[in-house]
């Protein structure tokens, strides 16, 4: 599947809003919880045939519990989310991404104010 990075600008702002109001205990929950619930959409919203697409979208947290990744396993994945020249896109991490990202943002906000 092809790699996506994500940039998020403000983050040294952020970093000092956290030290300064949070805990990290409270950031590592929070990204385990959006981390699942990512996991959980994404596997809502991936096609199914026989089901292996579903069960090979799975989570790892790493960095201490402050880097949550999802993502499918299947070999087939990409060519379900971004098509063929023979089939349309079945895009399913993507827009499970874009709901995910809302909330993990609102909750994140939660904790600096």
């Amino acid at each position: 599947m092809a790699k996506r990075n994500v940039s998020l600008k403000g983050v040294s702002e952020l970093t000092i809003k956290l030290k300064s109001n949070a805990n990290m205990k409270d950031v590592k929950q929070i990204v385990k919880q959006n981390t699942a619930e990512l996991t959980q959409g994404a596997q809502r919203k991936a096609p199914v045939d026989t089901g292996n697409l579903r069960r090979s979208i799975t989570m790892d947290l790493s960095d201490g519990g402050l880097t949550g990744k999802v993502k499918p396993t299947a070999d087939y994945a990409p060519y379900l989310e971004y098509g063929t020249r023979f089939q349309s896109a079945q895009p399913f991490m993507q827009p499970a991404f874009n709901k995910q990202k809302a909330q993990f943002k609102s909750d994140m906000d939660k904790l600096v104010e």
